[in-house]
């Protein structure tokens, strides 16, 4: 007997319907056979459905068994298909009554004693489900809560193989979760790193607060010791919180990548993330037989911190450049395609020299001329040339470390500032409400030139600027956008020279 189950499949964060097709035959010898471009997961699922299904106290019928994957072209690579391939063969076998599956999706992993495991990609399934005339669908109940965020379909948390049947077979019924809206399940992160906490290094809190304003990418370089973690770290504190808009687009990435927790519906705050420097290509850029996302996808619309950037490999620091640039990251494989967005704020540390102490006011720095130069090479002329802000981080002075030091009136602390950069970010989101952009950083030039109007004296800066500092093209560009974040910050309509002036100065190099 011959039954289609409906499942789906996930190439990068496209998702395609897929056919499980199972067929127990009645003739033939006995045997399991999985075709379909099926990964070695999925092959695997032979024994563990056979296991789970008799030790869910079904019969495993001693016949000719057949799944076919449906594209047979199409490459899958998930143990999701356990469950689909259990009710075709509980169907196909006679066991479950006939019942008509064209409403129904089935997703999940099966252990051996019957029960379903967390499942990666639940919410990539709910919202095509949401899309499609299928409205219900059976997942695993450890990973259900990222389905109810998706409205209009029914999410059927499912335990074990036996509920599952029992369900589908009019029996005891298991009762479908309730719809959650994003904006219920949001909430305000707390702060990690206070920036009152960091002593000194106001150049580089104006800074941090420019590129949290706009999403621009900052370069802090200084004598080690002196506040440039702290200040990395501090900068989740002073983002906003994420939209509902952008929450689903993070989740589905973390969905993908099976990175959400158990019972957890949504990503609810920006990701921090600080990948070693021994890092790969694949690790950062994401990568493998069938591409996951990586640390610059897992950042998206959050931080991507290198610390110590010089120590990175040259080859993986190169590997930043489309991103940094477009805002996605393609993986291309033989076997696929597949694209992920990675739109997020670089922040990034590095040493005046090897061993740090380069202009140090204290320090001597033991560096020959030809270190210094070999190691300022190991950061490409084109991966500064997409940072926006570079400040330098200097040591601090020994009475703003004391701890009996009275605090100074106007230390600025992370709340003050994530509100600046708040009222900051409602105007960017007025500004690009019909465009699928959130912050100045992402204009492309066309946006730049309709957005960013210039003053006719800062437009006279800016050239001489260019022509003083020879900027390139791109780095002309990036200007005018941290100066348009300079004068939101101001809440001013027009670009002024002197907010112009303030983005210049962020331009010095090493």
């Amino acid at each position: 007997m011959l039954t289609k189950v409906s499942a789906i499949a996930n190439v990068g964060l496209e998702t395609v319907g897929v056919d499980v097709e199972v067929d127990v035959a009645s003739v033939g010898f006995p045997g399991f056979t999985i075709v379909g471009l099926a990964s070695k997961a999925i092959e695997e699922a032979r024994e563990r459905v056979k296991t789970a299904l008799i030790n869910s106290g079904f019969d495993f019928p001693p016949k000719k068994i057949t799944v076919n994957l449906a594209p047979a072209d199409l490459p899958k690579d998930s143990a999701a298909y356990d469950m689909p391939i259990a009710v075709g063969i509980l169907l196909s076998s006679g066991q479950l009554p006939s019942i008509d599956l064209t409403k129904y999706f089935f997703y999940g992993e099966l252990s051996l004693d019957g029960s379903l495991r967390p499942t990666r990609g639940i919410l990539l399934l709910a919202l095509y489900a949401q899309k499609q005339s299928k409205m219900t669908i059976f997942v695993p109940a450890p990973s259900a809560a990222e389905a109810t965020v998706v409205s209009e379909i029914r999410v059927i948390p499912v335990k074990t193989v036996k509920e599952l049947f029992n369900h589908l077979s009019g029996g005891k019924m298991i009762p479908p979760l309730k719809h959650v809206p994003v904006d219920d399940d949001l909430d305000t992160p707390s702060v990690d790193f206070d920036l009152s906490e960091i002593a000194g290094q106001e150049q580089a809190k104006r800074a941090l607060i420019i590129a949290a304003a706009g999403g621009h990418n900052v370069l802090m370089w200084g004598p080690p010791g002196t506040g440039k973690t702290m200040l990395a770290r501090a900068l989740p504190g002073i983002l906003p919180p994420l939209s509902s808009r952008e929450a689903l687009e993070v989740t589905r990435i973390y969905s993908i990548s099976g990175l959400l927790s158990p019972g957890k519906a949504l990503v609810k705050r920006r990701s921090f993330r600080a990948p070693h420097h021994g890092v790969s290509a694949a690790g950062l850029i994401g990568g493998g037989t069938n591409p996951l996302p990586g640390e610059v996808s897992l950042a998206h619309l959050g931080v991507l911190f290198l610390d110590e950037m010089p120590e990175f490999p040259r080859s993986v620091l190169e590997s930043l450049r489309q991103p940094m640039e477009d805002g996605v990251v393609e993986i291309v494989r033989v076997s696929g395609h597949v694209k992920y967005p990675a739109s997020f704020t670089l922040i990034a540390a590095i040493n005046p020299c090897p061993c740090g102490y380069l202009g140090h006011p204290r320090r001597e720095c033991k560096c020959t001329e030809k270190q210094i130069v070999k190691y300022h090479h190991r950061i490409s002329g084109p991966i500064l040339d997409r940072i926006d802000l570079s400040v330098p981080v200097a040591a601090v002075e020994v009475e703003k470390l004391s701890l009996t030091a009275p605090k100074s009136r106007g230390t600025l602390t992370s709340k003050q500032a994530k509100e600046a950069v708040m009222k900051t970010r409602k105007i960017q989101e007025k500004r690009f409400a019909d465009l699928p952009i959130y912050t100045n950083s992402q204009m492309r030039n066309r946006e730049v030139k309709k957005y960013a109007r210039l003053t006719p004296e800062a437009e006279n800066f800016l050239k001489l600027a260019a022509d003083k500092y020879d900027l390139s093209a791109r780095s002309y560009f990036r200007m005018i956008k941290v100066a348009r974040t300079i004068a939101d910050l101001t809440g001013t309509r027009d670009i002024g020279p002197v907010h112009m002036a303030e983005a210049l100065q962020y331009k010095q190099r090493l």
